[in-house]
């Protein structure tokens, strides 16, 4: 790592221009160490050891910080607290990011450990590794760093922290009371959240709060989100024969599960993609002032189609951000019998459709998945939430077990909020560019019970690139982006409301 530190005078691409100062080149090459330290200590969020270790390690980095840090305590893991001295005359940030990540499979890997940093260097058939030893002054802005959550989220937090560090050389004042939470749980779901906010309302108080997760828009612009959709999931059992039966002693006899879950979801939307049950929809209304913010979104329908390779979107929205302001009905997962090398001939004796549900504010889950329920019954099923019992196999011709998962509900800050204006024109500020404005993203983060018990405007500032494999094998980040996020969180925490 020696040769790390001559990154003072490597050229950057966009977003970091010749002027910028010779101590923020230097932060990215401290980052780079700091981000190859994080990584190595796993996070496995299935793993209670993994998250003890990460908290030691954010104690002692915030500590040296001049952090106060707590570990706050739920049903589950605990929650990682940290802030600045308090002031009673400056309005209050709070940050929300995650350091506990997604399971890994090293076999699905590029590179022997996922929790060893590898640098690699873009070529014609991918990415070529290469040597932390090169990291002189020739090296090109659009290497990357990959492991398990470089990008998703330990990158944005060893970017946060050295911001603070730039702030700190550079004799800056933060105008801002700062507060972090850090979650250890959100790749599961963060079930204890709801219950932690309430207890520890006070101490999370804030004016606003800024989620750093997720990744930037694809253009690479600087982004601003307003919202993000919730999630809830319903799974769905039909049941045939109690147990496998030949295929050729009982097929045109033995009903087929497999056949009545594909006509059952068959009848759940129409072949323009549209969910059809009455009321999916109800309460969504968008004028032609949000029409014209979603139509800024600088997205091309026909670079998505091309680029996951399908023909026409289905006809939800006219557009792709039109189209994430509805709620989604997604089976994201289907089973039945065998299939592949380990076919057999039998009517299976059940048949599971996993769903998931894409929530927008207007859209309760609950209210959802009790409308999907209502449709499944008049579509002649006898819904049960268990095991089907003899007595009601023969009682029933056609019988559905569903089972519910939790609710993690959307947000959306009005776009004309001046908290949003402040983070707006910071960015457009500071990185000289038109700032991407969303006004929900796809994805789910499930801060809700932030807005809904701390009564406070929300945003997302995505610092990570769009493809970086996050939840997947070869998870990434760009260089260009520790030097993005460290300056978008320099101009945050340095300008004044």
């Amino acid at each position: 790592m020696k040769k790390i530190l001559l990154f003072g005078c490597l050229v950057f691409a966009s977003h970091i221009s010749a002027q910028d100062s010779l101590s923020l080149k230097s932060q990215v090459a401290k980052s780079i160490e700091e981000l190859r330290d994080f990584v190595a200590i796993p996070n496995d969020a299935l793993n209670p050891d993994d998250i003890d270790d990460n908290l030691i390690w954010l104690k002692r980095k915030f500590g040296e910080r001049g952090f106060n840090t707590a570990e706050l305590e739920t049903e589950n893991h605990p929650l990682f607290f940290a802030a600045l001295p308090m002031d009673d005359n400056k309005p209050t940030i709070l940050i929300y990011m995650h350091f506990d990540g997604q399971s890994v499979d090293p076999s699905k890997w590029n590179q022997p450990n996922p929790y060893e940093v590898v640098l690699k260097k873009p070529v014609e058939e991918g990415f070529e590794t290469v040597s932390f030893e090169e990291l002189t002054d020739d090296i090109k802005y659009d290497w990357r760093l990959f492991g398990r959550s470089t990008s998703d989220d330990k990158g944005p937090i060893v970017m946060f922290l050295n911001a603070i560090d730039l702030l700190e050389k550079e004799g800056k004042e933060i105008p801002f009371n700062v507060k972090i939470i850090l979650d250890g749980e959100e790749e599961k779901g963060s079930k204890p959240l709801p219950n932690a906010v309430k207890q520890y309302r006070e101490l999370l108080k804030a004016d606003f709060l800024v989620i750093s997760d997720g990744p930037m828009h694809s253009s690479g612009g600087p982004t601003l989100i307003f919202g993000c959709r919730g999630i809830t999931s319903l799974t769905l059992t039909t049941h045939g024969p109690f147990k496998p039966q030949h295929s050729g002693h009982y097929g045109n006899y033995a009903p087929n599960p497999g056949f009545q879950l594909a006509q059952l979801l068959a009848t759940m939307k129409d072949d323009r993609g549209r969910v059809t049950i009455p009321g999916y929809y109800d309460g969504i209304s968008l004028d032609e002032n949000t029409l014209e913010i979603l139509k800024s979104v600088p997205d091309s329908d026909t670079e998505i189609a091309s680029r996951l390779q399908f023909k026409s979107h289905e006809k939800v929205g006219g557009f792709y951000q039109e189209a994430l302001q509805y709620p989604s009905l997604n089976i994201r997962g289907l089973g039945s019998g065998w299939i592949g090398e380990n076919v057999r001939t039998i009517i299976p004796e059940s048949a599971t459709a996993e769903l998931d549900l894409r929530l927008v504010p207007e859209t309760d889950g609950n209210r959802l998945k009790q409308l999907v329920k209502n449709h499944i019954s008049k579509q002649g099923f006898h819904v049960i939430d268990h095991e089907p019992s003899k007595e009601e196999r023969m009682a029933h011709n056609k019988i559905v077990t569903v089972k519910e998962g939790s609710v993690t509900d959307a947000f959306r800050t009005d776009l004309d909020n001046p908290y949003g204006q402040f983070l707006y024109d910071v960015l457009t500020e500071t990185f000289q560019e038109n700032v991407v404005r969303i006004r929900i993203m796809g994805g789910t983060v499930p801060i809700a019970p932030f807005i809904n018990e701390l009564n406070v405007p929300a945003f997302v500032v995505p610092m990570v690139n769009q493809d970086n494999n996050q939840h997947s094998p070869n998870e990434n980040l760009k260089i260009r982006q520790l030097a993005y996020g460290i300056k978008a969180f320099y101009g945050v925490l340095s300008t004044s409301l």
